[in-house]
């Protein structure tokens, strides 16, 4: 299953800062039908994601009905990535 999506990055501040986007409600309810299919625990789902010219593996969080994207440090220090820039999320699900 491959989804594009265009959203802001936010900064969610747990034990350490993390960055993430948010999968579009119509998108994570496509998701949501192969959730239980994919998951390996606690809700997470295995992606891959690209923004611009970097790809990298990671697991979608399951949070307020949706999904967050984390979007590791190596991917937005190569995309020059920062809180509330505007960017495209390219996101593959293995089924």
């Amino acid at each position: 299953m491959e989804l594009e999506f265009t959203d802001a990055v936010f900064e969610w501040r747990g034990p350490a800062p993390y960055h993430f986007v948010r999968v579009p409600e119509d998108d994570a309810l496509v998701i949501q039908d192969v959730a239980a299919a994919v998951t390996y625990g606690w809700g997470m789902i295995p992606a891959t994601v690209t923004v611009g010219g970097t790809t990298m593996t990671t697991a979608l969080w399951p949070k307020d009905g949706t999904y967050y994207v984390p979007l590791k440090d190596r991917l937005r220090i190569a995309e020059g990535v920062r809180l509330d820039d505007t960017v495209t999320v390219r996101l593959r699900i293995d089924v």
